[in-house]
């Protein structure tokens, strides 16, 4: 069985990071509400990792990483886990790339917070007590990029004006802003 998150590791580079989401975007993504969002950037829980355009006047923007340690950290919340074990699975989780995290089970029994990589593991925690609350962060992966699909997006060092992601609908209010910064 695996052990307790305690460790953190460099975080491994990922196809989706050249990529970057306003924080209503992330919001929508991730399913929470903007106030969330804020509060956990103001308690540093968890912020924007991305720099934004040059001179500040845009702000900064959520990788897709981001967006799937925001939707983790709101079911780890929901379920009652303690904001210190909600901390060791985010460094965690960022410690991933895409292929890990499609592999990984988050368990929790509400106090600890538990990485499973198999079906075997999640049966042993189940039965020995200590997981009552499973997240698939593989099903979450899937799920944030379904639903970044269909909302704004902007690729990163593109210029004064972004390129947004293919195929996904154009923010015109991100254009505007970027036009003017450039």
């Amino acid at each position: 069985m695996s052990a307790v998150i305690a460790e953190a590791r460099q975080p491994a580079p990922d196809p989706f990071d050249g990529y970057g989401y306003r924080g209503t975007v992330a919001t929508v993504a991730a399913g929470i509400t903007y106030r969330q969002l804020d509060y956990w950037a103001r308690t540093n829980l968890l912020g924007p990792s991305l720099p934004g355009a040059s001179g500040g006047a845009v702000p900064s923007l959520y990788s897709f990483r981001d967006i799937i340690v925001l939707k983790i950290v709101k079911r780890l919340l929901d379920a009652g886990v303690s904001l210190h074990n909600i901390r060791a699975a985010i460094d965690h989780v960022r410690s991933r790339n895409s292929a890990e995290l499609a592999a990984i089970t988050l368990m929790s029994d509400g106090a600890s917070v538990y990485e499973c990589t198999s079906p075997e593991e999640v049966v042993e925690l189940v039965h020995t007590g200590q997981g009552i609350f499973g997240i698939s962060v593989g099903a979450v992966w899937r799920e944030i990029a379904d639903t970044l699909g269909q909302l704004p997006g902007e690729l990163l060092g593109g210029g004064p004006v972004p390129a947004l992601v293919p195929g996904g609908p154009v923010d015109e209010l991100a254009l505007r802003r970027r036009s003017r910064v450039g």
